[in-house]
């Protein structure tokens, strides 16, 4: 029997799942996500796949996971009750913040609530300098008296950030001894150990955000690992990271902090592990579901990072530069882009009689009109069905029974006839102002970033994506569409793709010019050698260990880091140099100094083998492909006749128009493109 890989990836309404062996053979089992326990549809998922197909546990050889949880108690604010530690007259930098404001002119709009309520902040005396010097020594009297404060408030986790302790963890290691003494089994987090960076408010904030979670994920782990066992699946289980690494369920537990962003992050690392085979070097990878859209990119190999995001703010208009909405977070994370379109969002008429799309949306219960579940309100989805972009009579191999003639009357009604415009001209409208919505998360990682859109190809995934694709392609002048198999499952699939990595970060201020090689070398070998003791205790070492080392830099005087590779081919401030030009324009005169501020290594755990077949046969289609239908290309073409195909029948490149049928997705390929298959089965547009 063959031994599978499983993929597990958790969403609001359904949990994907997806089995792969190393012959490429596939089984793909969509169930409905049990929100109020996750673990429990997985187990029941991974059953009714077992039974349909007849393997067992045993053919299970690991198990990996893109989960919500961690996120979900931070959206809904169900974390543990947290208390926290630090320093005399530090007591609110966790409410003040930075002071950012996403809504410049919005004089209503209120900061989130802080995880930590004010009475469960305590202060102790103590004082260490920026160079890590002890200026007043810390008085353990009152961290038991803060402590036993705490206690009885009943509190359920603990942080402690004190001012500069990245600079000298002495006291914080002291006070983390006296509780492990006093409170045995406390869920306790110190910055010291989960970030040892400056910046007060950004240390306190992710430290906080650990042990927030910390107990809430510990659970769901074991419950999970627990539930595994209990179906006689013993291999490893494996947790999708925001930056796109894996890591154990064990350090999952520990360092829950990493895996806040774990579901949006899977897809890119899919995308840019077929951009390394089919040789695409650049891509935008476009993410389109039923509620939001997501955008990132992938250069010379490697997924783009950021060094912070924040969660719980809502949805981000697709602008890096608002910011101040949520709750900060200072780990690496796969840079996206997201705004709140998808095939859900309503379509709908401001009070100037403008049509505006989202970022409102009818989610799955009731949906769209055409799925004849209640809803009252035009979406994305309908409009698509008017131009007969979709399926009318039925989607995912006719799981989905449609309602086409309810989309066509409440348009009509509600949007077409209020408009004074013909049905189809209104509904390719509202399909161009969701178009332009989503644009601008492409742009927000591209343009935004110093990057010029038009150099790269569009990847596109999700339910939605390859219906968008070719035109978003076509007005931001990209040539190139690539749609990978199975579209909708994508994010799940790209779990399969992921290696085991962990990241490192110490602040660590020097000036890049005249650095002593040897004192860099230094600092770098105690991040690795953190590095390879975690991967040999996950069973990798020697030639299965990959390292990178890279710095965070800025212009001596500046206020924001870039991060660029440390590399024996270029020196740091050359490399800095270049990263600030291609990122804003310009770069600063030979003379002008640049500082080093910390430094970061990833540690990488390498399969002996690839991750994933080249060629995977996925055994659901799209179920019965009808004739061609009548399909709505705006005023310019108009009407015309298009042919439904298989993804199979692009084996012969096709002229557009065509439209591509299959279980999971749809794909649109327009008048004037070109579609064929490359030798990986992905669709390749030239537009």
């Amino acid at each position: 029997m063959s031994r599978f890989r499983v993929a597990v990836d958790i969403g609001g309404t359904f949990t994907d799942i997806v089995f792969l062996d190393a012959d490429g053979r596939l089984h793909i089992k969509k169930v409905s996500s049990s929100v109020e326990d996750y673990a429990r549809a997985i187990v029941a998922g991974l059953r009714e796949v077992f039974d349909e197909t007849g393997l067992g546990g045993r053919d299970v050889v690991e198990v990996l996971h893109g989960t919500t949880v961690a996120s979900n108690a931070l959206l809904e604010l169900r974390g543990a009750r947290t208390g926290l530690i630090t320093t005399r007259g530090f007591r609110d930098v966790l409410e003040i913040r930075r002071l950012r404001m996403p809504r410049l002119y919005d004089l209503t709009w209120e900061k989130p609530p802080t995880l930590v309520e004010r009475r469960l902040r305590v202060e102790v005396s103590e004082r260490i300098d920026a160079r890590g010097a002890v200026q007043q020594p810390l008085d353990e009297a009152d961290v038991e008296r803060a402590l036993d404060r705490l206690l009885a408030q009943g509190i359920e986790a603990l942080s402690v950030c004190l001012l500069n302790a990245w600079a000298n963890p002495v006291h914080e290691e002291r006070i983390k001894s006296i509780v492990e003494r006093r409170a045995p089994g406390l869920p306790l987090c110190i910055s010291s150990e989960v970030l040892p960076e400056i910046k007060e408010y950004e240390r306190t904030s992710t430290t906080v955000i650990n042990a927030y979670v910390l107990p809430i994920v510990r659970r769901y782990l074991a419950t999970l690992r627990a539930g595994l066992d209990g179906i006689a699946v013993r291999g490893p289980l494996l947790i999708m990271q925001s930056n796109g690494g894996l890591m154990t369920d064990a350090a999952a537990a520990a360092r829950p902090m990493h895996i806040i962003e774990s579901g949006p992050a899977a897809g890119v690392v899919g995308a840019q592990a077929l951009a390394r085979r089919i040789g695409f070097d650049k891509l935008i990878t476009f993410d389109m579901g039923g509620t939001t859209a997501k955008a990132s990119i992938v250069e010379e190999g490697a997924v783009s990072r950021a060094t912070e995001y924040q969660v719980g703010g809502g949805i981000m208009h697709g602008s890096r530069l608002l910011t101040g909405s949520g709750y900060l977070l200072r780990v690496p994370a796969i840079d996206l882009a997201e705004v709140g379109a998808g095939g859900g969002s309503i379509v709908w008429r401001d009070a100037g009689g403008a049509l505006q799309v989202g970022p409102r949306s009818a989610g799955a219960s009731p949906g769209p009109l055409c799925y004849d579940l209640g809803g009252t309100e035009p979406t994305v989805t309908d409009a698509n069905i008017v131009l007969g972009y979709l399926n009318p009579t039925a989607l995912a191999g006719g799981a989905v029974k449609l309602n086409a003639a309810r989309s066509h009357e409440i348009f009509q009604e509600r949007i077409a006839a209020p408009l004074g415009l013909p049905l189809a001209e209104a509904a390719y409208g509202a399909h161009l102002i969701a178009a332009s919505n989503m644009m601008r998360a492409i742009r927000a990682v591209s343009s935004e970033r110093g990057r010029d859109p038009r150099e790269y190809a569009l990847f596109a995934f999700g339910g939605n994506g390859p219906v968008f694709a070719a035109g978003m392609a076509r007005a931001l002048e990209m040539t190139r569409v690539v749609v990978p198999p199975a579209p909708g499952l994508f994010s799940a699939f790209g779990l399969l793709y992921s290696e085991v990595e962990h990241h490192y970060v110490r602040t660590w201020r020097r000036p890049a010019r005249g650095l002593d090689p040897a004192e860099l070398a230094e600092a770098f070998g105690r991040l690795e050698d953190e590095a390879h003791g975690q991967l040999a205790a996950e069973g990798f070492s020697g030639a299965a260990v990959r390292i990178a080392r890279s710095a965070d830099c800025r212009y001596q005087g500046q206020s924001f880091e870039l991060t660029v590779p440390v590399t024996a081919s270029v020196t740091i401030d050359e490399a800095f140099a270049r990263e600030h030009e291609r990122t804003y324009g310009h770069r600063a005169g030979a003379d002008e100094p640049v500082e080093i501020v910390s430094l970061r290594v990833v540690g990488q755990g390498l399969s002996d083998r690839p991750r994933v077949p080249e060629r995977v046969q996925i055994g659901r289609g799209a179920g019965t492909i009808a004739g061609p239908r009548r399909v709505y290309f705006g005023p310019r073409e108009g009407w015309i006749v298009t042919p439904v195909l298989t993804r199979d029948d692009l084996a012969t490149p096709r002229e557009g128009p065509v439209i591509v049928e299959e279980y999971d997705a749809t794909c649109i390929v327009p008048p004037g493109a070109r579609a064929a298959l490359d030798v990986s089965g992905n669709i390749v547009m030239e537009v």
